[in-house]
């Protein structure tokens, strides 16, 4: 998370890749790389608009918010590095450019702005404005813990009682709250009517569809499985033991819903006991065929089903 946004002149991928171009449709798209400076432009074959890239979105695939008279737009087209080359942004690629102003990309209101930033940078939003003179690139302490900056200020002076709040006290519930600012809560995905195998982006979402989810056991919590100050395991593996802490015969009983709230053991299961996730968290591949998701909606999954909303 600390890699979320970039800054140009530290950005691997585009040092890596130079010159990247595809054509989509009557548009060529380039984007172009000398020494510290990256420059994204789109042409009709007549006509060209260059513009500076300035904010790099993504650690891996990439996508640019760029800037053009007094206006931010969402880049028409990304780095994959599954290509490894560019294509349609995800969620963009039914849009129709009327003109060379349109083909540049999807522009983005103030509003989104901030929720772009809000999520990618650390102080990038200050009392509902955009701040860019405080804005942190990627996801620093501050961001998650509020109050850290002053805790340390403090601590060196022998005050320890400005510590944030322990995060790992909260509900599991909350827990996917708090993690859904980002990653998108429950509520934001049903509100927004957003369906669809784009959802398996939105992990809070699907792991509040899941049947075994509880908002009170802090062993479905997503800081049961994942620790944010370290890189994601990739390994299926590395979460039998979460799995287990349920699925398993030493495990402690479910508390049952309802009025009339019992205790109950979580299912074993009889096929395996490794490599759980592999099985009941299936990979899913975005409509574009260029990224890849963990469905966090667990399940017996059934061959040939069609994708759970």
């Amino acid at each position: 998370m600390g890699r979320a946004l970039g800054l140009p002149g530290a950005n691997p991928v585009l040092k890596d890749n130079p010159k990247l171009t595809v054509r989509k449709g009557p548009y060529t798209y380039t984007v172009e790389t000398h020494g510290d400076e990256s420059t994204y432009s789109v042409s009709d074959g007549t006509r060209t608009i260059s513009v500076p890239i300035h904010w790099n979105f993504g650690a891996g695939a990439q996508t640019w918010v760029l800037e053009r008279n007094g206006h931010q737009y969402e880049s028409a087209v990304s780095f994959y590095p599954s290509i490894p080359g560019l294509d349609f942004t995800t969620g963009d690629e039914d849009l129709k450019p009327r003109n060379l102003d349109e083909a540049i990309g999807r522009e983005i209101e103030l509003r989104e702005t901030k929720v772009c930033f809000g999520c990618h940078a650390s102080n990038a939003v200050t009392n509902g404005k955009m701040t860019y003179d405080t804005l942190r690139p990627g996801v620093t302490c501050e961001h998650c813990h509020a109050g850290t900056t002053v805790h340390l200020s403090d601590s060196f002076n022998g005050d320890f009682d400005s510590a944030p709040p322990d995060l790992r006290k909260r509900s599991a519930e909350d827990i996917s709250n708090f993690c859904g600012q980002c990653h998108r809560t429950w509520e934001t995905v049903v509100r927004n009517h957003w369906r669809g195998e784009l959802t398996v982006r939105f992990q809070p979402y699907r792991l509040a569809n899941s049947k075994c989810f509880d908002g009170a056991d802090a062993r479905i919590s997503c800081i049961a499985c994942h620790d944010p100050h370290v890189d994601v395991a990739r390994q299926d593996s590395s979460y039998d033991p979460q799995c287990l802490a349920c699925h398993s015969s030493t495990a402690a009983p479910l508390i049952s819903s309802g009025p009339d709230s019992t205790k109950v053991h979580a299912k074993i299961c009889s096929t395996a006991k490794a490599d759980c996730v592999s099985c009941h968290m299936p990979k899913v591949k975005l409509p574009n065929g260029h990224m890849t998701f963990t469905d966090h909606q667990i399940r017996i999954v059934k061959p040939g089903e069609p994708f759970p909303n």
